[in-house]
């Protein structure tokens, strides 16, 4: 933290955002430098393998923990689940996606911290992962057979240049909708969030009549907090919902 306290609330509220070297890497015009986004993934990565660790005793009474992790699993599965014996055969690829968005977006929410999903270049090579790794399913099950999802079924020739296009499109469009809507979900909740507490610092630093009118901002940011951690809960399921059900999609020859 380059700022004191104070300053801390009268800076821009896209300042949480910045991403800046911890260790310059330059090679000629390439910037491969390790940066705060960085460490944080590492760190994301490591709490998850040290949970699993932890969790991965098979207890005969399980702890709380592993209560939890129990529930978390059982959700994702129940997504997993519909696709069928070979859809099922993705669901780690789903759950650890679960996993990775859901802990990114709740340490986010800690003071000081900084939420690596809340920019799009992250949120975009996630969506693009399950995109390729789409389109490697729907080759390696149907191989040429694909394409001709692009011209459906009972289609004149006559308007199969309009049609294909408009399916190319909807070929394409999750990897943008899956990224944008994480992205824009975590940064609009942050910049509220930000913008909440600026104001409440503010009219606390003022004093009189406005030190007592702060807590109302200040109730109002705890509000916001509450229901951006349910915001952070449920874009994690949604991303692992939507990609279940993409690869459903591609296994049976749609999408």
């Amino acid at each position: 933290i380059k700022m004191n306290f104070n300053a801390s609330y009268t800076c821009s509220p896209l300042e949480q955002f910045e991403i800046y070297s911890l260790i310059p890497l330059r090679f000629g015009s390439f910037d491969i430098s390790f940066t705060n986004s960085s460490l944080r993934r590492f760190f994301i990565v490591g709490l998850l393998i040290t949970l699993s660790l932890l969790m991965g005793n098979g207890n005969l009474v399980p702890t709380r923990w592993q209560i939890v992790a129990e529930g978390v699993f059982g959700v994702v599965y129940s997504r997993v689940q519909p696709m069928g014996q070979k859809g099922q055969v993705y669901f780690p690829l789903v759950f650890s996606l679960f996993s990775f968005i859901l802990t990114a977006n709740l340490l986010g929410l800690v003071p000081y911290s900084f939420t690596v999903t809340s920019h799009l270049i992250v949120t975009l090579t996630l969506s693009r992962a399950v995109w390729v790794g789409k389109l490697i399913i729907g080759v390696r099950l149907h191989g040429i057979r694909l394409l001709g999802r692009f011209r459906p079924s009972g289609v004149p020739l006559a308007r199969a240049p309009m049609m294909v296009p408009l399916e190319l499109l909807g070929f394409v469009i999750p990897l943008i909708s899956l990224s944008v809507r994480l992205f824009a979900n975590m940064r609009a909740g942050h910049i509220l969030l930000k913008v909440m507490a600026g104001f409440a610092w503010t009219m606390r630093r003022a004093g009189g009549a406005l030190w007592v009118a702060h807590f109302l901002p200040l109730g109002v940011l705890y509000l916001l907090l509450f229901l951006e951690t349910g915001v952070a809960m449920i874009q994690a399921y949604v991303f692992s919902l939507l990609t279940a059900r993409y690869i459903s999609d591609v296994i049976e020859g749609g999408h």
